[in-house]
Formats: structure tokens, sequence, C-alpha cells
């Protein structure tokens, strides 16, 4: 776990040990300090083409596939994201890619966030799929009164958070390399997946918050809370 995740998680429990800098001088000295896992180094995001300030303002959502120990065959992983919060707050998975699926899961999402009545429309982000741009896909969309968007042309990476997550996802140290036997057990890994993802993990985008944290207006109290355990440190070792 990086030092920017340790320190926060500790100070939400009250708890200060060191400084995030004296966290990586320790790593450096017991060479530690290296990029780990399957994945590559991580690259810093373009900036998105929508902005929010509070949730269910805007949505994005993308289709990844998933590996299946047959070759040529794959499983789908439909994604719905909010983009204020980073909260992933609608997925499925299905073994076709289909405007039909999109719809349902649209459905069971807006009632799922409670946000069938608002005042302003919701906007949906998302890539220039063929499922994206599905005529079933699209009267679902206006019917709830959601404002569909999708990428600018020729510009491939316009939906750059949704597809940050489903590289998190493909490359968690649980994630199996070789694939999923059933959907069922894709399902239930992507379960665990995205309780861990909303509950646990802390967004460096959202300064160490969960997602459903920040999703439930908890910011300011977490910060607060923060403060106060870094100032009580500070004072208690004023030399450091």
């Amino acid at each position: 776990m990086l030092p920017s995740q340790i320190v926060p998680r500790l100070a939400d429990q009250g708890i200060y040990l060191a400084s995030e800098s004296t966290f990586y001088r320790v790593m450096h000295q017991h060479k530690q300090q290296h990029h780990r896992g399957r994945s590559q180094k991580p690259s810093s995001n373009p900036l998105t083409s929508h902005s929010a300030t509070k949730p269910n303002q805007v949505w994005m959502w993308d289709i990844t596939w998933i590996l299946v120990p047959v070759k040529g065959i794959f499983f789908y992983f439909y994604l719905i994201l909010d983009l204020f919060s980073r909260k992933i707050v609608g997925w499925e998975i299905w073994d076709e890619e289909s405007s039909e699926y999109a719809s349902q899961l649209m459905r069971r999402t807006v009632l799922s966030e409670q946000c069938v009545v608002r005042i302003s429309p919701l906007i949906l982000h998302s890539d220039n799929g063929s499922p994206m741009k599905g005529s079933t896909l699209l009267e679902t969309l206006y019917s709830l009164g959601i404002t569909p968007s999708r990428s600018r042309p020729r510009v491939s990476n316009d939906n750059p958070y949704a597809e940050s997550i489903f590289r998190t996802c493909k490359y968690r140290p649980n994630s199996p390399v070789k694939g999923f036997q059933s959907m069922d057990e894709a399902r239930e890994w992507t379960l665990q997946f995205v309780r861990w993802y909303n509950t646990e993990h802390r967004h460096s985008g959202l300064n160490f918050l969960t997602p459903n944290q920040r999703h439930q207006g908890q910011s300011e109290k977490i910060f607060a809370k923060r403060k106060q355990v870094y100032e009580a440190a500070k004072a208690k070792h004023p030399s450091r």
C-alpha cells in the first residue's frame, strides 16, 4: 500500500505515525520504492469534457471485455461511474455487447440512485461504440430524462475515468490471469471489486476519500478530522 494511502487511512482512525515523505524515505532506504504489479506505471489523466459539483449530475459509462479460458470468447463488464464521486453506481456482466442490456442497467441504476426526479437533466457520457448509439438505449435515456453525450471524433481518451477503473480492475492482485470459468464466477468477483473500490479504495483524485464518502457528502467532516490529527502531531513534534 502506498504512503499516500496509509497516512490518510490512519488519520481517519485518529492515528498519526509519520508524514508521507518519511514513509517514502524509509521505503527508499530499504529499496522498496519502485513500481509493483503487472500494470504499467500510471500516467496522469487528461481533462474530462464535463464537470460536476455534486453526485448524479454526470455519469460516464463504458464496456470492456473480460477473459475466459476459451480462446476468442469473452464476457463483458458494463460500468456506470459518477463523475463527481468516482463511485461505481451501476455495473453488470453479460456475454455480449448489447444496447438492450445497457438499457436494463441504466433503468436499474437510476432507481438505485433514486434520481428519477431531478431539477436538472443527468448527463451520460460515453465513447462512440455501437451499444452506446443503439436506438434501444437512446429511447431509454430520453424516457428517463437523461442527456446522452459522446466522445469527440478522433479523441480516443475522452472517457478517461471509466477506462482508468477498468485498468484498476484488470490489474488487481487477485484478478484471475487466465480468466473466469463462468459468468457467475465473473459476477461474484466483480461484486467484490466494486465493494472494495467504493468503500475501501482511497482515491487520489478525491484527496484520498473513498468514492462512497464523497458520494454521501462526508468530505468536510473527514477533512476536518484529519486536520485535527495532523495539527496535534505537529504540536507534539514541532521540530519535525
